[in-house]
């Protein structure tokens, strides 16, 4: 397994490991559907809210290519066709990628979640591993890139960053074959993961996808699904925490909201540093008694409710200084600790 770096931004479990190092672009291309009655839904919107389609899997068709790191990757048909032409296209640039992780099933995701409830907990297990049958990575359409500069494999994510040049001219490339970005900076909110230059999701209509690309926006967004907000992240000052750790705390409060259906977000403030650390770092660690909190931050949330009944909340109402409570461990892993007021 790499990339599993357990940080803010590991929201979601990547898969892979290490090896063998090339540049080529493969010149065979995968067979042609054997099956003309072949369909599926090329729009098909899988997130925290919305699950797989049941009847996705059986009727899913795929391809399978060994990448250059020696990993079994696995891509729907007209997925994969799109890639390498992608793939042939920006080598002509002396861009040079490969493909990470693709499709990854429902069982597979139930195995890696039984592991990681079997070793931190079920608590702690469902704030990391996606919820299986809710990943898009089940779906076959959604694409990880990696990086191959001077004949390196780039695959971890923190390294990957660092070459912004690289992927923006990779993003403008992606329409033209039918993909979009799939996880905006600052749409954290929105897709419930946090910024991922290296996540393309294919779409299957090029002029579709030159629409969502040309104009910025989320899937969810294009499908009407969720209102494209661009919420205030007020960071304030801070002795304590740097900018970009006030930052990256944010983001971790904006991917769990993604998950409350139908609330809009207005705003995340940092609630300034704390006078009373350690009584709260106590009361913090007594209701999440496997996570060793060792420093605490808190926020407050703006957002108004859903006009149809949603459980917990009021309906059609604003709700102002939401409480967000994080912790960190010694591993300097920040979470989600509590919420509410």
């Amino acid at each position: 397994m790499k990339k599993i770096l357990i940080t803010v931004l590991a929201v979601c479990l990547l898969a892979g490991c290490t090896g063998k190092k090339e540049t080529s672009v493969p010149s065979a291309k995968p067979e042609e559907t054997a099956d003309p009655t072949y369909q599926i839904d090329y729009l098909v919107l899988v997130n925290k809210l919305h699950q797989l389609p049941d009847d996705w899997e059986t009727n899913l068709k795929t391809e399978h290519f060994t990448n250059t790191v020696g990993d079994d990757v696995e891509v729907e048909v007209n997925a994969y066709k799109a890639y390498l032409e992608l793939k042939e296209e920006l080598a002509k640039e002396d861009i040079y990628v490969d493909l990470d992780n693709a499709r990854r099933s429902v069982a597979v995701q139930q195995e890696i979640m039984d592991e990681f409830t079997k070793e931190y907990g079920a608590d702690y297990a469902a704030k990391i591993v996606a919820k299986p049958g809710y990943s898009e990575h089940h779906t076959g359409l959604a694409l990880d890139l990696y990086l191959i500069i001077d004949g390196k494999d780039i695959v971890l994510n923190e390294e990957m960053m660092q070459h912004p040049e690289i992927w923006t001219k990779i993003h403008a490339k992606l329409a033209d074959h039918g993909f979009i970005l799939r996880y905006l900076p600052d749409k954290e909110h929105i897709t419930g993961y946090a910024y991922e230059p290296w996540h393309i999701r294919y779409i299957g209509d090029t002029e579709k996808a030159k629409e969502i690309m040309s104009k910025g926006m989320t899937l969810e967004g294009w499908l009407g699904e969720a209102k494209e907000t661009n919420p205030d992240i007020i960071l304030g000052s801070s002795e304590a925490y740097s900018d970009e750790e006030r930052q990256e705390m944010a983001v971790l409060i904006k991917c769990q909201f993604a998950a409350w259906k139908g609330c809009q977000l207005q705003n995340i403030r940092y609630a300034g540093d704390l006078a009373d650390e350690e009584e709260i770092l106590k009361w913090l660690n007594e209701n999440n008694p496997d996570c060793g909190f060792v420093k605490a931050a808190e926020f407050l949330m703006d957002f108004h409710s859903p006009k149809e009944d949603s459980g917990s909340l009021n309906p059609d109402q604003d709700y102002k200084d939401y409480q967000w409570w994080l912790g960190c461990d010694e591993e300097g892993s920040w979470q989600i600790a509590g919420f509410g007021y």
